[in-house]
């Protein structure tokens, strides 16, 4: 077992394992640190504890110090410089003409690294960029390329639920989400409902997948066969919350409407599938 704290340097960030040495550091306390951007300041989000070696990377970095007054001034100067560094960033894609979107701007504690962040919908050649931004800061500059999601990440806002996005305010790193999750849990298959400010499929889709696929195990599928007390019939329409089908019963007339039953009620003869077509993998392939 090793002992390790874990620190966040973004509010909704990954945690990383540092090794707290004689330190004993509690949650929200502000840490100085090496990483592989260089020196850092994080947010201490896991007290120190034993873990079992096979969980982390080893070795692991031991903390520098606790953020003294003078680290947290630094850091409030970082922010300063990141927002006229952001305006001069600007003005030189615009200056360029480059077709691509500037989203975020950070400097390292140490400032031995000018991070840009941005969008585009291709490749750019910023080498020209880069000289320009070197000449101005005098410092090592990076620019990294991120995705829709990383965007709504770093930038925040609220989503149509009138919460904060969850990439923005909780959610570590992203989880892989599909369009057959919002097929299976039953919702309409409309971009503008199951896609997130973003336009990509909402992570919420992830929370309750694993029930749905309980209770996939449990309720008869649209297009089952199944007997019920009133004889055999076609399973029209399914409630997997409520536990309820819908059942065309073979013995009733062709325009009869469905009878209601429990699922407790029916017995599977042949189940039905959940199955994506073509045009439906072709129409929301850019949401996932």
């Amino acid at each position: 077992m090793v002992e390790v704290i874990g620190v966040r340097f973004k509010d909704a960030g990954k945690v990383y394992y540092f090794d707290p040495g004689e330190y004993k550091l509690s949650i929200n306390d502000m840490v100085i640190v090496e990483t592989a951007r260089g020196i850092e300041c994080g947010t201490v989000a896991l007290e120190n504890k034993q873990v079992s070696e096979d969980d982390i990377s080893t070795p692991l970095k031991p903390l520098i110090r606790i953020a003294t007054p003078e680290d947290l001034q630094q850091l409030e100067e970082n922010k300063e410089k990141e927002k006229i560094a952001f305006d001069i960033c600007e003005k030189k894609i615009a200056e360029k003409k480059l077709d691509m979107k500037l989203v975020n701007v950070e400097y390292t504690f140490d400032n031995g690294k000018i991070l840009f962040y941005f969008t585009a919908d291709g490749r750019v050649d910023f080498r020209e960029l880069v000289r320009d931004l070197a000449s101005v800061f005098r410092t090592r500059i990076e620019l990294r390329q991120i995705g829709v999601r990383d965007e709504a990440k770093m930038l925040g806002g609220l989503g149509i639920c009138g919460k904060a996005f969850c990439c923005s305010s909780f959610l570590g790193e992203f989880q892989p989400v599909s369009i057959k999750m919002a097929k299976e849990q039953g919702l309409s298959l409309s971009p503008v409902k199951i896609s997130g400010t973003c336009g990509r499929l909402m992570c919420c889709l992830k929370y309750e997948q694993e029930a749905y696929n309980d209770l996939l195990k449990i309720t008869p599928k649209i297009g089952a066969i199944v007997s019920t007390p009133d004889g055999n019939g076609l399973v029209v329409d399914n409630n997997l919350i409520a536990g309820t089908l819908k059942v065309k019963l073979n013995n009733t007339p062709e325009d009869a409407a469905p009878t209601t039953y429990f699922v407790n009620q029916v017995k599977l003869l042949k189940d039905g599938y959940i199955t994506i077509d073509k045009k439906e993998i072709e129409e929301f392939k850019d949401l996932e």
